[in-house]
């Protein structure tokens, strides 16, 4: 890599050479769902498909493939939420050195387990990715090892840029590309190859709205830190963007949106059930600013899907969230006579209208329903909503005091914690 501090066309074309065998050329596939739903053609570089789950081999193998002697023999060390940390501990591994990874606390424990799994020695510190790095720094200081960073560093930024090789290689006739941000490794490395080959190109960002400090930053020209980093899209929950992708990033990034958990989610959920693709957080977020319209995007587009290392209990709060806010999950409350029978004549009008019953929940204590009288708490598995509506109006025709409840299962900014 050069001295000066920035990334060139050729550093990024020295990673790709060095990656061969090491990172996969991942899958760049067209979604005629999504193209439909955005009104353009839509493409998903899935390199949630990559090695570890995700994009970040390709710069951590590519920063310590540049390690000297010594620095080799003194190992490596960084700070991850989870898919830097499985790419470097991977990376370390496959170069034969050691590796050393602070993670924060709240990491998904799917994350440490794997990174812990490729031979990493892990510590947990911090709530967030920003104070797991300064726990970093510390270690360093105190053992020597090499910093790989996870994003503020040039030749990590390099390996990134192979994303944006393979792209237009494949699509050399692209419009825009979409791609997630945390610190902004990715999308500087991307951005530097493409703009360099095809400078009309658009480039775009997208970060989550409770980690948005690189959003903040391009809007008012220099580098803004925010006080917290709260989204379910722990692989993008970082404080302070890095004072060398901002340059590049303010340069050649031609805007940058941001999105909610809540859109977020539901992405995740769509590329699961229309695509069949695994997606984490931080790799739905291109996605879902597309399918909300947040970006002015036409013709060929790409959506870079980042990762897929998503904890496993996120996605079943994810799938029963979705299933509610799609109508397909519905409950409702109601009273009937406390005598034998009654039950079952309130769940034959259920059955007789293809309704599947998830769990009924009887209350005959309930204090605010009449003596002689039971509460009933019953979950069923609707088509849609207007199917749900159709048993609604079914039991109160049959006289039912029906009610239907909205379930909430806390898929949120303070539910989750990168």
């Amino acid at each position: 890599m050069r001295a000066e501090s920035s990334v060139h066309l050729s550093d990024i074309e020295q990673a790709y050479t060095a990656l061969c065998g090491i990172a996969h050329p991942t899958p760049l596939a067209r979604s005629r769902t999504f193209s439909e739903l955005t009104g353009c053609d839509l493409y998903l570089k899935l390199e949630n498909l990559q090695k570890t789950g995700s994009f970040k081999i390709r710069g951590a193998y590519n920063r310590i493939r540049l390690l000297t002697e010594t620095e080799r023999s003194r190992g490596v060390i960084a700070a991850s939420a989870g898919n830097h940390a499985q790419g470097v501990a991977y990376a370390a591994r496959a170069s034969g050195i050691k590796a050393t990874i602070v993670m924060p606390e709240m990491a998904p424990l799917a994350k440490i387990m794997a990174t812990r799994g490729y031979g990493a020695e892990v510590l947990l510190h911090g709530a967030f990715y920003d104070e797991a790095l300064a726990k970093a720094r510390e270690v360093q200081d105190a053992t020597g090892q090499t910093m790989v960073h996870a994003f503020n560093d040039l030749a990590v930024m390099a390996g990134q840029g192979t994303v944006g090789l393979e792209i237009l290689r494949e699509l050399s006739d692209v419009s825009s590309i979409v791609v997630p941000i945390g610190g902004g490794g990715l999308i500087s490395g991307i951005a530097v190859a493409v703009k360099t080959m095809a400078p009309h190109v658009k480039i775009y960002g997208v970060q989550a709205q409770g980690a948005a400090a690189m959003y903040l930053s391009k809007r008012e020209g220099r580098v803004q830190t925010t006080p917290s980093a709260m989204t379910m899209a722990d692989g993008i929950a970082v404080k302070v963007p890095g004072d060398l992708t901002f340059p590049i990033i303010e340069r050649l990034v031609d805007d940058i949106a941001v999105v909610d958990d809540e859109d977020i989610a539901g992405t995740i959920l769509m590329l699961l059930e229309r695509s069949k693709q695994m997606v984490e957080g931080a790799g739905a977020v291109s996605l879902a600013a597309i399918l909300h319209g947040k970006l002015p995007v036409t013709g060929k587009v790409v959506s870079v899907i980042s990762g897929g290392n998503i904890d496993v209990n996120l996605i079943a709060r994810i799938i029963e969230r979705g299933l509610v806010r799609s109508g397909r999950r519905v409950t409702m409350t109601t009273a009937v006579a406390d005598r034998p029978g009654t039950l079952q004549r309130l769940l034959a009008v259920v059955a007789e209208l293809r309704a599947n019953v998830i769990h009924v929940y009887h209350d005959r204590v309930e204090h605010n329903v009449s003596i002689g009288q039971t509460s009933i708490e019953i979950c069923l598995e609707t088509r849609d909503p207007a199917h749900a509506e159709e048993v609604l109006a079914a039991l109160r025709r049959e006289g039912y005091p029906v009610e239907m409840v909205r379930m909430e299962t806390g898929i949120g900014t303070g539910d989750y914690r990168g």
